[in-house]
């Protein structure tokens, strides 16, 4: 049998390595969100100037300042299609980022919460007499942080939602004012 000291030794030895464990994970995620992001920007940059180019191109070939507004309105709507667009993808690149770091956080919580609740057996089985009141005050402690933090983790991911939710809208009432705009100008050629 070993010592309460030997248990608590490994329970820490164990603690390291698993949040070493869960760094390198949430570095990785993290990583691979980052270069999602940097990726769809260059793709965007590099779009953007071709199109920028090619709109340019058209307005200098403009005849008169009529047909030089009436080009202007039309490469408009593209444009902020384009904007909605990247706004979707990228917000879907962080959304899949958050829920991947969410995973694994959450993983890790439950593998900790098993180890603790496992430590506390293991020692609880070493304690002298009559100090089973303390054994119970950490494993009440215990619940009540673990209750603490589930009901954290429901919020946030509520909160999360909402937000995602309220973009979605905001994305979908600027891509309807756009498409209003734009079939606007069409009517007024």
């Amino acid at each position: 049998m070993s010592t309460v000291a030997e248990q608590f030794s490994a329970a820490a030895k164990a603690n390291f390595e698993s949040n070493l464990a869960l760094f390198t994970d949430f570095t990785t995620k993290a990583f691979s969100g980052v270069e999602k992001l940097i990726d769809l920007n260059l793709s965007a940059a590099k779009a953007s100037l071709e199109e920028s180019n090619a709109a340019t191109q058209k307005l200098f070939a403009a005849k008169d300042p009529q047909e030089f507004f009436s080009l202007s309105a039309s490469l408009a709507q593209p444009n902020t299609e384009k904007a909605i667009a990247y706004g979707r993808h990228f917000a879907s690149i962080a959304s899949s980022t958050q829920a991947e770091l969410t995973k694994a956080a959450e993983a890790q919580v439950a593998e900790t919460k098993r180890k603790v609740i496992e430590f506390v057996d293991q020692a609880s089985k070493n304690v002298p007499p009559g100090a089973e009141g303390a054994v119970a005050f950490v494993k009440s402690a215990i619940g009540s942080a673990n209750a603490g933090y589930e009901q954290f983790a429901k919020s946030t991911k509520q909160a999360v939602e909402t937000i995602e939710s309220n973009v979605n809208s905001a994305v979908d009432q600027l891509s309807q004012a756009a498409t209003k705009t734009a079939t606007a100008a069409r009517t007024k050629k």
